[in-house]
């Protein structure tokens, strides 16, 4: 039994040196190992009405996990993770638990809360190592489900429904399934190899993938439906960047956080000549937005070779939606942010190059409907950054590419699929869920969609009627 200090005490990972991060993409957070994941579950209270659980978008019994890492049964606990979510080991990593499952947790009330993330992803990784990640699955029974994308709702619909016996192909417009977590997560918050072992237990439980399918185009609805599918849920993604309306936009070396985190991680433009895919980093770069995404092309922009980053940010540094812990690691790294500061123009060279970005300082006003004070411009405050090389990373909205393929689809004004509390299109057997019903989503909202919309599936095509 610990006494109230040692329960007060959170376990930290190890972390790579920061001379060793500047220099690689590897991974950063090493971690816990097994004295200090035995030591960080002894700290969980098994509280009889569990907060944390009901925080969790993917209903993960939390208490029920943890006591099984303080028998020293892993195996037991990864187990109970995977009958709620098919990819922990990638969760563990980069959900936003702070703002759900630890925060809801008993002990953020006079303590710190359970690491619940690192706890997840060490049986994880210990379960990919292993090899204990089987999915339980119930006999096929014959019924097809397509999957139209591959990012995280993707795969937890493709999970959810082999292990009901579904028959489950999973189609991908890239050369690679994983969705964001392959070509927008950086390699030193999410390794790759990570996704692909978590991809490769759902390829063993039945889950087929196809690549190279941009479902609309190459293969239409009618045509999956002709194919024996009987459902069909899309998780395309919103996928179309936020474009800044400002002069200086289209210079050269003014980039969307898409294009630059796609070039970076997945065709791996940080290992060229190696990989034929080239980025000019910029010896000065400046990231325009303050999520996960300017946060990881800020420190992959180090790690590229940049001598200064700069991320400007219309709000507070408190309010910027980023991950806590990121922002602090890039501040490590070098990178500076300036809150309270809006773009107003980029301005170039006699080659048409970027060289400067001319920004305003702000001050907050009013709660807006975000629940966060509005940011307006000082007036005579403006002043300039130098940069050869700007990233734009405030957001993305729906891609019209795949939802213009079928116009009797019904799309909200900002061109997002509309769905019911089943996840349900317009479209007859046809569900949706992620990014593409609603804008930017977390990986465990994602997750949570994807779920609700297994659920609902089966419901509605009950292997008992067939």
């Amino acid at each position: 039994m610990m006494d109230s200090e040692e329960a007060s005490i959170r376990q930290m990972p190890k972390l790579l040196t920061l001379e060793e991060r500047v220099r690689t993409f590897n991974e950063v957070n090493l971690g816990f190992n097994e004295d200090q994941a035995q030591k960080e579950a002894a700290r969980c209270l098994q509280c009889p009405k569990a907060f944390c659980t009901s925080g969790c978008p993917a209903n993960v019994g939390i208490p029920q996990f943890i006591s099984a890492i303080r028998n020293g049964d892993y195996k037991r606990a990864i187990g109970i993770i995977c009958e709620t979510n098919s990819l922990p080991a990638v969760t563990g990593r980069v959900c936003q638990v702070e703002m759900q499952c630890e925060k809801a947790c008993i002990l953020n009330k006079k303590r710190v809360p359970i690491s619940i993330g690192l706890l997840e992803r060490f049986v994880a990784d210990i379960a990919l190592k292993k090899g204990w990640k089987k999915l339980k699955c119930e006999q096929s029974h014959g019924g097809k489900v397509a999957v139209v994308g591959s990012g995280p709702a993707g795969l937890t619909v493709a999970g959810d429904l082999v292990k009901l016996g579904y028959d489950v192909t999973v189609f991908e417009a890239f050369h690679k399934p994983g969705g964001v977590l392959v070509y927008g997560i950086p390699s030193f918050r999410l390794p790759k190899d990570v996704v692909e072992k978590e991809i490769k237990t759902l390829e063993e439980a039945g889950v087929k993938f196809v690549t190279n399918v941009f479902v609309g185009k190459t293969l239409t609805l009618s045509e999956l439906f002709k194919n024996g599918y009987e459902a069909i849920f899309i998780g395309i993604g919103a996928g179309a960047p936020i474009i800044l309306n400002i002069l200086g936009i289209n210079l050269s070396g003014v980039y969307t956080a898409n294009e630059f985190l796609v070039r970076t991680v997945l065709m791996k433009a940080y290992l060229f000549p190696k990989y034929d895919t080239p980025v000019d980093s910029g010896r000065r770069v400046v990231i325009v937005g303050g999520g996960n995404t300017a946060v990881d092309s800020a420190r992959a922009a180090v790690r590229l070779g940049a001598e200064e980053v700069t991320i400007v940010y219309r709000r507070s540094e408190e309010d910027m939606p980023a991950r806590r812990e990121e922002v602090l690691r890039a501040k490590e790294e070098g990178v500076k942010v300036l809150p309270l500061v809006s773009p107003l123009r980029f301005v170039g060279d006699e080659n048409n190059h970027i060289t400067k970005l001319e920004s305003v300082r702000n001050k907050l006003t009013y709660i807006d409907k975000t629940g966060r004070p509005t940011p307006i411009s000082i007036e005579g405050s403006n002043f300039f950054i130098k940069a050869n090389m700007a990233i734009l990373a405030i957001g993305q909205r729906a891609n019209k590419a795949f939802t213009q393929t079928i116009p009797e689809i019904k799309l909200d004004r900002d061109g997002y699929i509309i769905v019911n509390y089943e996840s349900r299109t317009s479209l007859n057997r046809v569900w949706a869920g992620g990014d593409i019903i609603g804008g930017t989503a977390t990986v465990i909202q994602a997750i949570g969609d994807g779920k609700r919309a297994a659920l609902n599936i089966n419901k509605t095509f009950d292997k008992s009627v067939r």
